[in-house]
């Protein structure tokens, strides 16, 4: 752990500590990288290359990071004072190791990723040759586009790093827009995992419901389901379990009941009746533990939903 905070007038320490003006680096121009990197050059940063490989990658660089050249990863590295990682969770540790392994990280550089499942552990090669890890997720679903730079100012950004350079990532996270928030290296996978349980299956659960709406011949689901989606969401946001409602938080078996045998009649995919069951039984726990229910009812309830 460094014990001592950055002295910004330390005659040894790189330009960027001294300035903060960075030259930025963005392997790679995919939805979160291109994004990041112009919000980024909208703080005022010198983005001095940027690593983009297939076509969608390239006009996304064009698009959002123009007149910055398309370069190779060494050579991103290479002229970089911060290397933003912008790729897939599962090729990350393997390009910090083979990068540190080439030996293109260089003392006193900014190494920065945006996985939300790591911490900074991960950027430990980098750390060895001398750079400074980071570990900053937005948490925020990314188009790719323009719009997403508005879309940061209201977003979180989980922020991991040793004490000394903590205040680094907070303050990118600022310039990028947003809100740090710090997440301590053991607890980013929790923290991933929660995140991943809301955004994602949020997005299953809104699938699954506009489908059988569909079956039925209801030809605009998203018109029927965001008033009410949007509103349980703000409820839930602001008020928690406690919020819940419908028939399993009244015990209303008759209606689940129903919901049971609907499902199972409609020509849906397996999927939709089984997710409506694991909600439901969780949903049972949940009010159960809140005294929405008794103990009876939620007996009851559960053995219709295992059955």
């Amino acid at each position: 752990m460094m014990s001592e905070p950055i002295d910004p007038y330390a005659a040894d320490l790189p330009p960027w500590a001294r300035d903060g003006r960075l030259g930025v680096g963005v392997i790679s121009a995919g939805k979160v990288g291109a994004v990041l990197g112009a919000a980024l050059r909208s703080a005022g940063h010198q983005i001095v290359g940027v690593h983009a490989v297939s076509a969608d990658s390239q006009d996304r660089a064009e698009n959002l990071l123009a007149g910055v050249p398309v370069l190779q990863i060494p050579e991103i590295v290479r002229r970089a004072e911060l290397v933003l990682l912008a790729v897939p969770d599962d090729v990350l540790h393997q390009l910090v190791s083979g990068t540190a392994d080439a030996g293109h990280f260089h003392p006193g550089q900014l190494v920065v990723h945006t996985s939300g499942r790591y911490g900074v552990g991960v950027l430990q090669p980098a750390v060895e040759a001398g750079a400074i890890g980071l570990a900053i997720h937005p948490a925020m679903t990314f188009t790719g586009m323009s719009m997403d730079l508005q879309r940061l100012s209201a977003s979180a950004f989980a922020v991991t790093a040793e004490d000394a350079v903590l205040p680094v990532a907070q303050a990118l996270a600022v310039e990028m827009g947003g809100e740090p928030v710090v997440v301590e290296e053991e607890h980013r996978g929790a923290y991933h995992a929660a995140l991943a349980h809301a955004s994602n299956h949020l997005n299953i659960l809104t699938a699954q419901s506009a489908e059988v709406l569909e079956r039925i011949g209801i030809g605009d689901p998203a018109r029927v389901l965001g008033p009410l989606m949007q509103a349980s969401l703000d409820n839930a946001l602001a008020s928690g379990a406690g919020s819940l409602t419908g028939p399993v938080a009244r015990g209303d078996t008759g209606t689940v009941r129903q919901h049971m045998r609907v499902l199972a009649e409609t020509q849906l995919p397996p999927d939709v009746r089984g997710a409506y069951r694991a909600m439901a039984q969780s949903a049972v726990q949940r009010a159960l533990a809140l005294g929405t229910l008794t103990e009876a009812q939620a007996a009851e309830l559960l053995d219709l939903l295992d059955h």
